[in-house]
């Protein structure tokens, strides 16, 4: 046998003996977890920024801080959640009592993307543990520091047969989806989550995909526009644009678009300063070959922000567009970095049909002061999950699940969802053996109208 093979045998043996099911296990683990994590923050801040050139604020609110958030809330809520959960009883059933019980699956892959390394690998492996699985991770090698930080996080914290961290390029993900597991977790693009899920059914292992898509800020007459327009550049240029839930292009009503393009130029210039190559605000893209392909879908000049590029600093500016051809090649695509067009639609029905033409969405912004508008497109249009008047943060609280629909995905997780994604809910019931009522049993004449009349009441 290989070494992949090996160390997932060891887990599966490890898993059967029992060990990672008591509560008090899981949650010693998870609390390693936290103190091993604290005890490295300057390290993971250091390796973020050498991979992203991510700000320190930015690395430690998206990347830390919400591991943190969400591992404090596992720990108060995960006694409950492991307790069998009662359910009624039909009478037809009497004596008996009903209830659901949650186990762990097994030994769980955890595959993550590049643009927040950490915590979208981080973030599962809690999930994993708190339902008493084992688990393997495989963080990108296209953050080759971050890559290395959560290797040596991980094998000088838990045992190997418990969890461990597989580094390396494609090849190793080819190797680690040859193998069986009891559940695959997969953050990033469909094109290799259609790999994913194909070797996954070689198996019948379920998955979660967690993927993308284009992410639309839909922004009505009575929004309030500096507010809005400072929520969407902060939510763009988050990560220089690379966030799966990025405001991905926005719609306006035509005679609001260039005072909301005015606005955002304040905006940036209010965070990012004259010149944002200079500021130590405002991140780089991952790679050159990200780099080239987000160049070329920059439109030609005039541009309403920004446009300008470093290929040695792998820089590209905050880039904002009038987009007038909303077929045009930026369109077709979800961007995933630091351009952002807009577009001025005539009325809103034109907006809502644009949007409902096209794949579901990961996210979905809505800015607007009328309720009824908000309500309608919340009712209307479907979508991973979003915001009213805000863009990103519904992601960073543990009490919702995040997760995308249709072509963004498929699962979901975050605090509870993270838990149940990793269980198994088995349903129980029990009867007494004091009492046993011939009904059911053959011959069966003369007990049909019987039967009728208990299965009715």
């Amino acid at each position: 046998m290989n070494k992949l093979t090996d160390l997932i045998s060891s887990q599966r043996a490890y898993f059967l003996s029992g060990a990672t099911r008591p509560l008090a296990f899981r949650q010693v683990q998870l609390k390693k977890l936290r103190e091993a994590i604290k005890n490295r923050e300057a390290g993971l801040t250091e390796a973020l920024q050498k991979d992203l050139h991510k700000p320190t604020l930015e690395a430690f609110a998206s990347e830390i801080a919400i591991v943190y958030e969400e591992m404090k809330f596992i720990l108060k809520k995960l006694p409950g959640w492991v307790k069998p959960a009662r359910r009624p009883t039909p009478l037809v059933h009497f004596p008996a009592r009903s209830w659901v019980q949650s186990e762990p699956l097994g030994c769980v892959l955890v595959i993550a993307p590049w643009n927040y390394p950490f915590q979208l690998l981080i973030s599962p492996l809690m999930g994993a543990i708190a339902a008493g699985n084992c688990v393997i991770l495989k963080p990108s090698e296209l953050a080759p520091h971050t890559s290395a930080f959560v290797a040596n996080l991980i094998k000088d914290t838990f045992g190997p047969e418990f969890v461990a961290c597989v580094e390396g390029g494609v090849d190793v993900n080819t190797a680690l989806l040859e193998e069986r597991f009891d559940y695959i977790f997969y953050t990033g693009g469909a094109p290799v989550a259609k790999i994913v899920a194909t070797a996954a059914a070689k198996h019948l292992t379920p998955v979660t995909l967690e993927l993308g898509g284009k992410s639309p800020a839909l922004i009505d007459s009575s929004a309030p526009l500096r507010l809005t327009a400072r929520r969407l550049i902060w939510g763009k240029f988050f990560n220089a644009g690379q966030t799966c839930v990025a405001p991905d292009y926005v719609l306006v009503p035509k005679d609001k678009q260039k005072a909301l393009i005015e606005e955002m130029k304040l905006a940036v210039q209010d965070y990012f300063g004259a010149d944002p190559h200079k500021s130590p605000d405002y991140a780089r893209i991952i790679n050159q070959r990200h780099f080239e392909r987000l160049k070329q879908l920059i439109p030609p000049s005039p541009l309403d922000i920004g446009g300008e590029t470093d290929a040695a600093d792998k820089y590209i500016a905050p880039t904002v567009f009038s987009c007038d051809d909303w077929e045009s090649p930026v369109m077709q695509e979800e961007i995933f970095g630091p351009l952002l067009p807009v577009l001025g639609y005539e009325d809103a029905e034109q907006a809502l049909q644009f949007i409902e033409s096209h794949p579901k969405p990961l996210a979905l912004y809505i800015f607007s002061r009328n309720k009824r508008q908000q309500n309608n497109v919340l009712a209307r249009l479907s979508f991973g999950g979003g915001c009213v008047n805000d863009t990103l943060v519904h992601l960073a609280t543990p009490h919702l699940p995040f997760g995308g629909v249709g072509g963004s995905g498929y699962g979901s997780y975050h605090g509870r969802s993270s838990f149940e994604c990793f269980s198994h809910f088995k349903p129980i019931l029990k009867r007494g053996t004091w009492l046993d009522v011939p009904l059911r049993y053959p011959p069966y004449k003369n007990k049909l109208r019987w039967v009728k009349k208990l299965l009715t009441l």
